[in-house]
């Protein structure tokens, strides 16, 4: 009896190659796909940084291309925004005035990007504060937002604030771009106030589209709405319960449109 081993057959050094190749295709596909969720992750986080340091120009670049179909953006029950110059005009023009600060830190995000790898979808919270000065008089409007006290002559408004993120994102010419974002405010109270009381209050305030406070603290609205939600958005409230929306993404091979 030989001790030799026999040659492999060609036939089965063909089937093994064929298999160590469908191994190599399957990890770089979970390679890619994780590369890709840590882009897309890199991407909103950019954004916010962005945002809190009131440099909100540099966002635009980080949408989708103008022209591309099924952009959208929506921040309150006033309605959407769903073309390009809409969408991208909250970030344009904004100001920096003194004494205002934006500081909203997003956490538990949920990443799936699809089997495809044409799209992504994921959702984050946000725990933040937001604050600055207003003129007196431009206080007079909205009296319940603002603290008791002055400083340098005029009234603070000084608020802790919550809200979720549930954003599609869409891969153009190699790079994730943010193509449908929807923002869920759930809650704020001034930093006096407890949330409960101002939640019962506050109510109304969801269905105004204010975009930010500007110079002497006036409010700034969102030109009118492109379309009407299709749903609305149901912040805290001591009279409601709290529901799971958004619910987070699962595994997809593609996109399908589950942030409504």
């Amino acid at each position: 009896m030989s001790d030799t081993i026999a040659p492999a057959s060609v036939a089965e050094l063909q089937s093994e190659l064929a298999a160590l190749r469908e191994e190599v295709i399957a990890v770089r596909a979970v390679a890619q796909r994780a590369e890709d969720r840590g882009q897309v992750e890199n991407l909103f986080n950019r954004y916010m940084y962005l945002h809190n340091a009131f440099q909100d120009e540099q966002i635009i670049p980080l949408w989708v291309s103008e022209g591309t179909e099924g952009i959208r953006a929506r921040y309150t029950n006033a309605g959407q925004y769903t073309t390009w110059e809409s969408v991208t005009r909250y970030h344009r023009d904004r100001p920096s005035p003194e004494g205002k600060l934006i500081l909203h830190a997003t956490t538990t995000p949920v990443i799936e990007v699809a089997a495809d790898g044409k799209t992504a979808k994921g959702v984050w919270l946000m725990a933040g504060t937001e604050s600055g000065l207003t003129d007196r008089k431009v206080a007079e409007a909205f009296p319940d937002m603002y603290s008791p006290d002055e400083v340098l002559g005029k009234k603070v408004w000084a608020h802790w604030v919550w809200c979720k993120y549930a954003i599609d994102f869409l891969k153009q010419d190699g790079e994730w771009k943010f193509w449908k974002f929807r923002c869920y405010e759930l809650a704020r109270a001034p930093f006096e106030e407890n949330w409960v009381s101002f939640g019962l209050k506050n109510q109304g305030a969801f269905d105004l589209d204010l975009m930010y406070f500007g110079d002497d603290g006036k409010p700034v609205f969102m030109p009118p709405a492109d379309e009407p939600v299709p749903s609305t958005n149901h912040p805290y409230s001591p009279t409601t319960v709290q529901k799971l929306e958004p619910a987070p993404p699962v595994a997809h091979d593609t996109f399908a449109d589950t942030f409504k």
